[in-house]
């Protein structure tokens, strides 16, 4: 919680009108996060950069535009978007922490605020080293195969929505952002018929053709984004939207090799594999994907992509960016009541200050002690909320792995099914064929008979076809009992599947339930810690009034008067490589 002193309400405002007026800043949600600085604006949303009232915790708050508020099914599929998200709970995908409705009847979601760089900002500096792309590429593919087998699909992929930050030391650790248009799979309820929604240059044929969008609609998608890593540009480029939507409906990829000559034929294969018009010829799921990325991988020499970089320099390499701003809490204000405490001496030595100022000088420390307190109680009931969704995400982490691995199981088997299928069906046309010679020899034998110029070789060759006809029919059976008995393998694979996401969804369900009881107990508090901020706030900036003209308080009013305009631009900037996600 910041006190701002009419200087700097000043200092805010001049720094405000140079970011754009925007209304919703200083304002605060659910009761407990106050808006600092507007971060993006997407399709659906606007996100800030936002405080914690009482602790010290920075999050970004997503807040759906207020043109669409009126929309029934976006704000449906805001909803949608944390549920899917968390559900998920994965390293590579954004932690959405809170999900919830202002009392005005706005939508908002917090999430974990990031500090990186988007990959369309990489990408506008040229084609990305290979060994780098695939290592991208490679953790999208993760993240989304395991959207994927909990039934969600994302459907906007982009290079805007990809962020690169880093973690535990690791560079180019990615965050796949706004989750704003998945919907869960075959469930198409939330979306007008015939909608055609995602962004056109990296939208699949079936969507751009107003189709539901599938898990093999995100492949494609990555599909464009590797083409993009390894080559600087787009597959498919126009002046508009129509015309780029008949491109990803009929215009056959372009092969990376036409517009980078060194292209890796490995990656290049994947690239048009992903592009395929067919989701059918596409890569059967993430899994699939996976295995020839990991394949390539170990393929590459082990030199490091930041010594491989194009240009050979890696001394334009931006530095990382600065983290959020640190702005002072309640803690302060003790500090700031002494302040005025001091001038107040100065000013009436003899203690015989006007009953107002010795009122709001009794306010002030009353406020900052009863501040403190709750200030205490709040983190100690955010611990535990905190300590609540670690578990959940543990469990739903759990979860999410047994359903990576029995999905990955069921992907081989199904691969395993479909290529006995195909031997099944080239099994079935070689047994017509059999069938038709084995016909034609038996005839030509009978009619050698009647005509009594049979021969042992006639009568060979006859048996010899119908001996081919129950090999070949043998065969088709191995091959038929060979895929029936991989189908039946991932129906049970798929049962236990079903059976672990909605395991999945009833926790869910109930964690929510928990989550919610303890997000409303700290928003009433937060609230009553604001009517304490109001209080403070009203007798600083009386007893300023006051004060501001003695010269014995020049130096004292000076230091704090110094303290809030720093804490106003604070609260008013935002580092510009801090990313949170944008478009919804």
């Amino acid at each position: 919680m910041t006190m701002a002193q009419p200087a700097a309400q000043k200092s805010a405002n001049t720094v405000r009108s140079r970011r754009g007026d925007d209304p919703a800043l200083g304002k605060v949600i659910a009761g407990r996060y106050r808006l600092e600085s507007r971060i993006g604006e997407g399709g659906m949303g606007i996100v800030y950069r936002a405080r914690h009232v009482l602790i010290d915790r920075v999050v970004a708050v997503k807040l759906i535009r207020p043109d669409l508020r009126g929309e029934t099914h976006l704000r449906a599929w805001m909803l949608r978007e944390a549920r899917a998200a968390n559900r998920v709970d994965h390293a590579h995908i954004i932690d959405i922490h809170d999900i919830g409705e202002t009392d005005e009847g706005e939508l908002y979601l917090v999430m974990e605020y990031l500090v990186g760089t988007p990959l369309s900002s990489e990408l506008a500096r040229g084609p990305l080293p290979l060994a780098r792309g695939v290592d991208v590429l490679e953790q999208m593919g993760a993240a989304l195969t395991r959207a994927h087998d909990l039934g969600v699909v994302h459907r906007d992929l982009k290079s805007d929505n990809i962020l690169l930050t880093q973690r535990g030391g690791r560079k180019d650790f990615v965050k796949i952002l706004d989750f704003g248009l998945a919907a869960l799979a075959h469930d198409p309820r939330l979306a007008p018929k015939g909608a055609v929604f995602g962004t056109p240059e990296y939208m699949s044929p079936e969507q751009a053709r107003g189709e539901q969008a599938g898990p093999h609609s995100d492949l494609y998608a990555l599909g464009v984004l590797f083409f993009e890593m390894l080559t600087g540009q787009l597959p498919f480029r126009a002046s508009d939207r129509d015309t780029l939507l008949e491109m990803q409906r009929t215009a056959q990829a372009p092969r990376p090799s036409s517009v980078r000559k060194d292209c890796h034929p490995v990656a290049e294969r994947i690239v048009l594999k992903l592009l395929e018009k067919d989701p059918r010829r596409r890569y059967r799921d993430g899994h699939h994907l996976l295995e020839e990325l990991k394949a390539l991988q170990r393929s590459l020499p082990s030199t490091s992509w930041e010594k491989e970089g194009t240009s050979g320099d890696t001394t334009q390499q931006a530095p990382p960016p600065p983290p959020p701003p640190k702005t002072p809490g309640v803690p302060e204000w003790g500090t700031r009541a002494g302040l005025f405490a001091r001038m107040v001496s100065r000013a009436y030595p003899a203690a015989n200050a006007p009953e107002e100022v010795s009122q709001a000088i009794n306010t002030l420390w009353e406020v900052s002690a009863k501040g403190n307190a709750l200030e205490g109680e709040v983190a100690s009931l955010t611990r535990k909320l905190e300590a609540l969704e670690r578990r959940g995400r543990a469990l739903r982490a759990e979860i999410g792995r047994k359903v990576e691995e029995l999905a990955q199981e069921e992907s081989r088997v199904l691969r395993e099914a479909s290529a006995y299928g195909e031997e099944e069906e080239a099994a079935r046309r070689e047994l017509a064929q059999a069938q038709q010679s084995a016909q034609d020899k038996v005839a030509q034998a009978n009619q050698a008979e009647r005509n009594g110029s049979g021969s042992r070789a006639i009568y060979e060759q006859a048996g010899a076809a119908s001996a081919m006809v129950d090999a070949q029919r043998q065969w088709l059976k191995t091959r038929e009992s060979r895929r029936l008995a991989r189908e039946a393998t991932a129906a049970d694979l798929r049962r236990q599947i079903e059976e672990l996401r909605a395991q999945l969804a009833r926790y869910a369900e109930a964690l929510e339930e928990d989550l919610t009881s303890g997000r409303e107990k700290v928003a009433v508090r937060s609230r009553e810690g604001l009517k304490f901020e109001k209080a403070f706030l009203d007798s600083s900036q009386a007893l300023t009034r006051h004060l501001k003209g003695r010269p014995e308080c020049r130096d004292l009013m000076a230091e704090l008067l110094a303290m809030s305009g720093a804490e106003a631009e604070a609260n008013s900037l935002s580092p510009s490589p801090a990313r949170p996600a944008e478009g919804v």
